[in-house]
C-alpha cells in the first residue's frame, strides 16, 4: 500500500512542478511520476527534508526540485531542437 501512495504522490508532485516551471514535461502521467521522483531527490539534496511529509516525500522541497527538473529538461530539449 505504501508503494501506491508513493507513486500517487510522485505523480501529484510532478504535475505541480510541471505547472510551476516554464516549459512542458513530456510523457504524460509517466513523465510526471519521473519528475516527481527525481524532483524529490533533487529537492532533498538541495533543501533537505523540511516541511510536511507525505508518502515518504518532503512536499515543499520535492515540488521545488520537480520544477527545477522540468525547467532543466525543457531547456535541454530546446537546445537540442535548435542544434538539429
Amino acid at each position: 500500500m505504501s508503494w501506491i501512495i508513493m507513486i500517487i504522490m510522485a505523480i501529484i508532485i510532478g504535475v505541480i512542478g510541471s505547472a510551476i516551471a516554464p516549459g512542458r514535461m513530456p510523457g504524460g502521467i509517466l513523465g510526471s511520476m519521473i519528475a516527481g521522483f527525481v524532483g524529490a531527490w533533487i529537492g532533498g539534496m538541495l533543501l533537505g527534508s523540511w516541511g510536511p511529509q507525505l508518502g515518504g516525500f518532503s512536499i515543499v522541497p520535492a515540488i521545488i526540485g520537480a520544477a527545477l527538473f522540468v525547467l532543466i529538461l525543457s531547456l535541454l530539449a530546446r537546445g537540442m531542437n535548435r542544434a538539429a
